[in-house]
């Protein structure tokens, strides 16, 4: 069996200038034969015993009911994931890409229920999560909260914002700069919660290489800067930790108004 890769990362996250209480929340976790054991905002670590999970969320609704959405979410994650490694004991293999579908459906049920009183109804959140285990990377996301991965100079999104105006910018139909103008740029057709019956996450399966660095973030970071500009902090020599300062310094700068919040990972070389 070949040694596993070590993966370094850095967050940051920064509340908006429109309301004091930020309702972004991040999470950074080992996932392993005895659940979940958060890790610190920067560091390093193997993916030779454990799985590690990056993840991103977005809250929305009134009073606490963003911060309260998008924290549950996440705590939620940490609950469900590491049950991989209890059916892989059993002597099952679980296919990862549906265990997510299954979490989120189960954390899709729970926001509603728990939205079911005044001071929470209605409140949803996005979700961008990337989660490495020692033989691939599995992404999911629903929302407009993002992953990119930037290989060799060449910047890609792996995520979809579930929009409309982000289709037609994909598309080619309107370019970067009106797409950012766009005035049902924000209009959500898919998050978790929000009284909705159904969640339909995306979902994709990629190798990592070597030298990949990975950007989850949430769209306040995307108000503040272009892709030219994930592209150009990711593509340098940096630390992680000093991307995710560039851009979030960059973001504040440029717009600042939403909740900003990123998480940078970084595969190295195998030990």
């Amino acid at each position: 069996m070949p040694d596993a890769s070590v993966l370094q990362w850095a967050s940051l996250t920064h509340s908006g200038s429109r309301k004091p209480r930020n309702d972004d929340s991040l999470i950074a976790f080992a996932s392993g034969p005895s659940g979940a054991e958060t890790l610190e905002p920067q560091g390093l670590h193997s993916l030779a015993r454990h799985d590690l999970v990056f993840a991103v969320s977005d809250g929305m609704g009134g009073g606490n009911a963003g911060d309260l959405a998008s924290s549950l979410l996440l705590q939620r994650m940490t609950e469900i994931i590491p049950e991989t490694f209890k059916i892989t004991a059993a002597g099952f293999y679980p296919d990862c890409l549906d265990h997510l579908a299954d979490a989120i459906r189960s954390v899709h049920e729970h926001i509603n229920q728990t939205a079911a009183c005044e001071q929470t109804r209605g409140m949803a959140a996005t979700l961008a999560l990337a989660w490495f285990t020692p033989d691939n990377l599995y992404i999911a996301n629903v929302g407009d909260s993002r992953v990119y991965l930037s290989r060799g100079g060449n910047l890609q999104q792996l995520t979809r914002d579930h929009t409309s105006a982000w289709g037609q910018w994909k598309r080619g139909e309107i370019p970067e700069i009106q797409y950012r103008s766009h005035p049902r740029r924000a209009a959500l057709y898919e998050v978790i919660g929000g009284g909705h019956l159904n969640v339909c996450p995306h979902f994709a399966a990629i190798p990592y290489l070597p030298g990949d660095r990975f950007l989850i973030c949430s769209d306040g970071l995307i108000d503040g800067v272009w892709e030219r500009h994930i592209s150009d902090a990711l593509a340098n020599s940096n630390s992680p930790a000093k991307s995710t300062e560039i851009l979030l310094k960059r973001a504040v700068t440029n717009c600042g108004i939403d909740d900003t919040t990123l998480i940078v990972v970084q595969v190295n070389e195998s030990t």
